[in-house]
């Protein structure tokens, strides 16, 4: 029997348990709590504005010719420029160089 409540696998259930009954008591309501708030003047309600005042209905956009387009881009360089133009850093996101550190 002694071997029971010294065995580590026994122990885990019951300090499960005792973790969750001490948890339960976070749950209750304080006796200190602040009052209820009362309206003491009426205010005007919230505004509203609806997300479809803004809405722009879809419009057919005109397309390019595909042979224009497709020589437009073997005259720049083909792929290789856009890969290109891709890899450069863009300036706005290039990080600010730290300030150096003043010597004491």
């Amino acid at each position: 029997m002694t071997h029971f409540f010294y065995s580590s696998r026994a122990l885990w259930p019951l300090i499960a348990f005792l973790g969750l009954a001490a948890s339960a008591v976070y749950a209750q309501t304080g006796v200190g709590t602040a009052p209820a708030v009362t309206a003491s003047a009426p205010t005007a309600p919230p505004a509203f504005s609806s997300v479809f005042d803004t809405y722009k209905p879809y419009t057919e956009e005109k397309t390019a010719n595909w042979k224009q387009a497709n020589d437009t881009t073997a005259r720049i360089g083909g792929w290789r420029a856009y890969a290109k133009e891709a890899a450069e850093p863009n300036p706005a996101m290039v990080p600010a160089p730290a300030p150096t550190p003043a010597k004491p």
